[in-house]
């Protein structure tokens, strides 16, 4: 079956996110609209929509008119194997001394890097997401820091990357968790991959709500790699379940929001050291006082 695109661009986030809206009712109708914010500093706003039948091209110049976007460009995507062509284009990682890869690139780990195999059809959690980057490098500036996690949490852990991570380089307790089944089994998969089983603990929880992360608590290194919402409402059980002088390494937030939760976080007594941004995202490393 064909599947069509329709793309176009225009200024301003309220602009866009209305009209991706407004693509919603469309005869026929999208499988799924999309809205996102240009990398490039040109302050310009994409918007597509996916469709399996060949879309109303009249009602999307009605559309684009109202909403002062340029014209849609309308395309049939031919059938892809997707996974093929993520391995094709998904190039490996490098985040400080870790190297993030796919096993269709082992013959390009060097030798002076932490190896991290994370196959290319896991699209979320690969390292190649600002989100899961930023973590990564955070992590590496913690330990050209000297600092050592002996008890580490990996909260919202999906394929469990920054786990293993801290795996390789620490003999501690390290437990990654998911409120997701599936994540938890993801997680126990990878570890298999990359020769780590047992190294960490896989568990599936809400947040810290399981007996295990409980009795390990209190953590020396907390990661949270979730969104902002999920953030602010675990603020009080990251600050209840981290050691005096502890680290929290949270991401998940988009730039405008990196304010708001570095409030919060130090209402709950874990202070900002350091900030990044790649793309729109911020990555948070936050120490607790003590």
């Amino acid at each position: 079956m064909p599947t069509y695109t329709a793309l176009t661009t225009l200024t301003g986030k309220a602009q866009a996110e209305a009209l991706g809206e407004a693509m919603e009712r469309l005869n026929p109708e999208p499988t799924g609209v999309g809205v996102f914010e240009m990398e490039d500093g040109s302050g310009l706003w994409e918007v597509g929509g996916y469709f399996t039948e060949s879309p109303d091209e009249a009602g999307l110049a009605l559309l684009e008119a109202m909403h002062g976007a340029k014209p849609f460009v309308v395309s049939e995507v031919p059938e892809t194997d997707w996974v093929a062509h993520v391995r094709r284009e998904l190039a490996p990682v490098e985040a400080g001394r870790f190297f993030v890869y796919g096993s269709h690139d082992a013959d390009k780990v060097p030798a002076d890097r932490i190896p991290l195999l994370i196959e290319a059809a896991m699209a979320f959690g690969t390292g190649h997401h600002g989100t899961t980057l930023g973590c990564l490098k955070a992590l590496d500036h913690l330990l050209d820091q000297g600092f050592r996690g002996e008890k580490v949490a990996d909260i919202g852990c999906g394929t469990a990357v920054l786990a293993m991570a801290a795996a390789r380089v620490w003999d501690g307790t390290i437990l990654a968790s998911d409120i997701d089944e599936v994540a938890v089994e993801v997680a126990e998969a990878n570890l298999k991959a990359n020769g780590m089983g047992g190294q960490v603990i896989c568990l599936e929880a809400a947040g810290f709500d399981n007996p295990e992360l409980q009795a390990q608590a209190p953590f020396d290194l907390i990661f949270a790699n979730i969104l902002k919402g999920p953030l602010v409402a675990l603020s009080p059980d990251v600050a209840a379940n981290l050691r005096p002088g502890g680290y929290a390494i949270l991401s998940g937030i988009l730039n405008e929001q990196a304010d708001g939760v570095i409030e919060v976080y130090a209402q709950n007594g874990i202070n900002l050291e350091r900030r990044d941004e790649i793309g729109e995202w911020t990555t948070l490393l936050l120490r607790k006082a003590g």
